[in-house]
């Protein structure tokens, strides 16, 4: 299975399970990124630079062909997203006013053209606009760290 990361469970990774602490995770967390079955975004990739936790962003940008340019497939499907009234509130006010990044719906359209599993710590609520929420909309596979864990039949 092939997986699309949002920032959050890259966070999650990066804040709290130490490289020197977790060895295994690690290696078999590098093996699949190494195998190409681990990518993100451009915009994941900027909302990580702007954010705390220097390891990941060191991480990323030694990592930086996993975070690809979106194709023009993948803005069409952005727009898709957009074009669904409920989903627009998607894009945080606080956010734009901010200059700040705006990853989920690249993450969700990187996936979906790409016919990979999102990956996200966000939850489904009723009536929300989280990216659980948006990927059943449009039937794109969607799967929390832990889920991911799981798949990959990781146990440590």
């Amino acid at each position: 299975m092939s997986y699309v990361f949002d920032n959050s469970p890259l966070s999650s990774l990066f804040k709290n399970y130490y490289r020197n602490r977790f060895p295994s995770l690690w290696q078999r967390f590098d093996q699949l990124v190494a195998a190409g079955g681990l990518v993100s975004t451009r915009e994941a990739f900027r909302e990580i630079e702007d954010g705390p936790i220097e390891s990941l962003v060191e991480w990323a940008k030694n990592n930086r062909a996993l975070f690809a340019t979106p194709t023009p497939e993948e803005g069409a499907f952005v727009a898709r997203i957009y074009a669904v009234p409920h989903f627009q509130q998607n894009i945080e006010q606080k956010k734009l006013l901010r200059g700040g990044r705006v990853a989920d719906p690249f993450v969700i359209a990187r996936a979906a053209c790409e016919n990979k599993t999102v990956v996200t710590n966000e939850v489904k609520k009723p009536n929300a606009v989280k990216i659980p929420n948006i990927c059943e909309h449009f039937g794109v596979d969607c799967m929390s760290l832990e889920e991911f864990m799981e798949a990959e039949k990781w146990s440590f």
